[in-house]
Order: C-alpha cells, then structure tokens, then sequence
C-alpha cells in the first residue's frame, strides 16, 4: 500500500500502477466516463484532469450537479448497493483514471486503515460539498455561483496555490452548472475580466481577488 507522509494514504501512488482489478484509463476531452442507467460495477479515481457530473430527468431536462478532479473517487454508489449510476460523468479536460472493481475496493477497506481513513474522508466532504451546493443554489446570486465554481474549477486554495488555471470551459456548461443562461455567464465573465479577476488567453486565469466577489458581492 502507498503511503505519503505521516501513514496517509497516497492514491496516486497507488492507483497510477494496473494491478489486479484495477486499471488505468486515458480519456480525450468531452468524453464519457460512465452514463446515467448503466451497471454500477466499480468504482473509480481521477488522477489527473476534470470531469463533470451530470443527470438527466425523465422529461430530457439536463442539469450539471458537480466537478471532479484530481483525487476525487467517484462511483461509489454501488458500494451501498447502487445496481445503476445515478449520473453520467463526462470529461472536461483529458483526463485519466483508474479503475477499481467492487470486490477489490472493498478489500481495501477492510485490509488498509489509511485506505479506508482516505476514502471515508472523501464521502463526508464530497457530502459537505453537495450541502454547499445547494446553499449555493437556494441562497445566492447567480453571480456569487459563477464566481464560486470558477474558483472550485480552479483548485483555488488547494496545495497553497494563489493564482490558478482553469481549463477552457464552455458557458454553456458553466451556465448549467450554476442554473442560469449563457447570455448571463458571459455578462459576468466579461464584468470579471474587466475588473481584473479573470483572464482569458486560450484558457481561463483566475485571480484571488475573484474571492471577493462571494465575501463582499
């Protein structure tokens, strides 16, 4: 089992090497990982790139309910007895994953304590990040939801990192993301921009002062 500093579990380390039951998977842009409706079978780790989760309604409604990146699991549905996926999980930037089937996973947890710290750790914040999300969604403007999923996008804050990248993301996906148009999106991308907290140049540079826009906006 790989461990990193002080006995915590380093996924990357071990995920990034095939072994039994797990494998290594190499995806291009807008690709899809899973969809909504098939076999929940295994689970699976981003090692590196971002991807979107999204669902599908009965009456063809789309709606864009979370990001991935790098470290996250995803999948785990058919731990607790998920026969389906809930949601399809397409790619925004390459990306590359591994693959871990169900009965492999399992044994993880119950033979490797920092296995099993890491991945409980990732369910409850991935449980505390959905609760923000739909705070988010209830509570705030349209603007302070852009402005938050473009810092989340960009790893703002993770690993000291001050001035972040964001991979090219179309509006119109951002626009699903936060429940508005695209129209919107670009009115506030253009307001960012103007006032310095945002820069495009074949992708999109986020500044700190973006922060400000949810703290004072």
């Amino acid at each position: 089992m790989a461990e990193g500093h002080h006995g915590k579990f380093d996924g990357k380390a071990f995920f990034a090497q095939p072994g039994a039951g797990r494998r290594i998977v190499k995806h291009d842009r807008d690709e899809i990982i899973f969809s909504q409706g098939d076999s929940a079978d295994a689970i699976y780790f981003m090692l590196e790139g971002k991807a979107k989760i999204t669902v599908l309604s009965e009456d063809g409604k789309e709606a864009v309910i979370g990001v991935l990146a790098a470290d996250d699991f995803f999948g785990e549905g058919c731990l607790a007895g998920q026969p389906r996926r809930f949601a399809t999980i397409t790619t925004i930037t390459k990306c590359a994953t591994a693959r871990i089937d169900r009965a492999v996973l399992v044994r993880l947890l119950h033979e490797e304590a920092s296995f099993a710290e890491t991945f409980f750790s990732h369910v409850l914040a991935q449980t505390l990040r959905i609760q923000e999300d739909l705070v988010d969604q209830l509570f705030n403007s349209s603007e302070k939801r852009l402005a938050r999923v473009l810092l989340m996008l960009a790893d703002f804050g993770k690993d000291g990192r001050h001035e972040p990248i964001v991979a090219n993301v179309s509006q119109e996906t951002l626009a699903k993301m936060i429940g508005t148009t695209r129209p919107r999106v670009s009115y506030f991308m253009n307001k960012f921009r103007r006032l310095g907290m945002i820069e495009y140049n074949g992708h999109v540079e986020v500044h700190s002062s973006l922060l400000n826009v949810i703290l004072h906006g």
